[in-house]
């Protein structure tokens, strides 16, 4: 008796198991749309084209702001290209953790145009947050920047 018991609750653990995801999908903000992601390849050879757009893209998450969990940047279909997704401080938060998962995230593409000082200024807050050594003479100009601000995301 005790073994046909032992019998039925491990097959019923087992297919459980086989059942559930190995790992759940975490949301974050919004979530995403049904729509269907852009290749960041093609988001970045024309991005002018996408600027106040909201948009849908996805691949690895390469980093994730060490202060806040603000922005992660993203890998796409090209090697060494990424987007920044950057969040409304303290409404979706990234965690660590999150590095080398995969994303699919969703916002309005954004253009923003820096002066030199401002680029400058950018470059050393980024660094702060990484704890890495700024070196001023590193920016050479202004400077153009494409991100996505982010209303929702998935990662896996």
């Amino acid at each position: 008796m005790k073994s046909t018991v032992r019998t039925t609750f491990a097959a019923a653990v087992i297919a459980a198991l086989a059942a559930a995801p190995a790992f759940a999908a975490t949301k974050y903000g919004k979530g995403v749309s049904e729509a269907t992601p852009v290749k960041l390849s093609d988001l970045m050879a024309k991005p002018d084209d996408f600027v106040g757009k909201v948009v849908k893209v996805e691949g690895l998450i390469t980093e994730v702001c060490p202060k806040r969990g603000c922005w992660i940047n993203v890998a796409g279909d090209k090697e060494f290209q990424t987007i920044r997704i950057k969040v409304e401080d303290g409404v979706i938060v990234f965690p660590m953790t999150d590095k080398g998962k995969k994303v699919v995230a969703e916002g309005t593409f954004a253009k923003t145009e820096l002066t030199k000082e401002q680029a400058v200024a950018k470059a050393k807050h980024e660094c702060e947050e990484k704890g890495t050594k700024f070196d001023p003479a590193s920016v050479t100009g202004p400077a153009t920047v494409y991100q996505i601000q982010g209303t929702g995301a998935v990662v896996d």
